[in-house]
């Protein structure tokens, strides 16, 4: 996997923290302070420039409003979620639907469909949260990288491919919540990426998927089976 200079941590289930070319600390999703997958070691966040957030479920907002509070980053999410956010406090609010493309500092950021729901646990209630998403960034150094989110296959992962041609995509592969290792695996035949970081299994008992399913599922692709707390560079 060439990253090209950025640098890529996984924190644990869908959580990735990624330094681009130009230095800029980009943190896709927030579930960090209580991720029971993140080391204790990276649950300090010295610096958060630009927040993505998929969708709206605990295991990936969770702390959220604690590092908005904390670094003021730049927020990118679907329009709903982002004023749940602007009502906790967020400043920096950049909403987006999908099929839309913004540039957020080094970054070109386009938003597209995941198939999953995402309601928000606002204290005793769920709230609307808008629908489910993934994120296609490409960075300054022409690499790009494809975040699913929490999805089911879908067909129009062919589309994505022709459209973005991803290099690097990030799937989960945990099942019971989203797809296993054969979903992802008909998933990869239709992305057809250079690698695969496996994601969002492992975390709870129910989720039962793993890389090495995967593995025996697929050829021709690097999978690469990262550890919490890992960085790639």
């Amino acid at each position: 996997m060439d990253l090209k200079g950025i640098k890529l941590t996984w924190l644990g289930h869908a959580t990735f923290r990624i330094q681009t070319p130009a230095g800029k600390i980009v943190l896709l999703e927030a579930w960090v302070m209580n991720n029971p997958m993140c080391p204790e070691k990276e649950k300090k966040l010295d610096k958060v420039d630009v927040l993505l957030c998929t969708h709206g479920h605990h295991d990936h907002i969770e702390d959220a409003v604690e590092i908005i509070k904390k670094h003021d980053p730049q927020v990118v999410g679907i329009i709903e979620l982002c004023a749940w956010l602007e009502k906790k406090g967020a400043k920096k609010l950049l909403p987006m639907n999908k099929g839309g493309t913004q540039t957020v500092g080094d970054l070109k950021i386009t938003m597209v469909n995941a198939v999953h729901s995402g309601g928000i646990h606002d204290g005793k209630e769920i709230v609307y949260g808008g629908n489910p998403c993934g994120f296609v960034i490409e960075f300054s150094n022409g690499v790009k990288i494809y975040h699913a989110g929490d999805t089911s296959v879908f067909g129009d992962m062919e589309i994505i491919r022709e459209i973005y041609a991803p290099d690097i995509v990030m799937l989960p592969v945990g099942d019971h919540f989203t797809m296993g290792p054969a979903e992802a695996a008909y998933a990869i035949k239709l992305l057809k990426p250079k690698s695969v970081i496996p994601m969002h299994y492992a975390t709870f008992p129910v989720l039962t998927g793993t890389p090495a399913d995967l593995r025996k599922l697929v050829s021709g692709v690097e999978i690469v089976e990262m550890q919490p707390g890992q960085t790639l560079s």
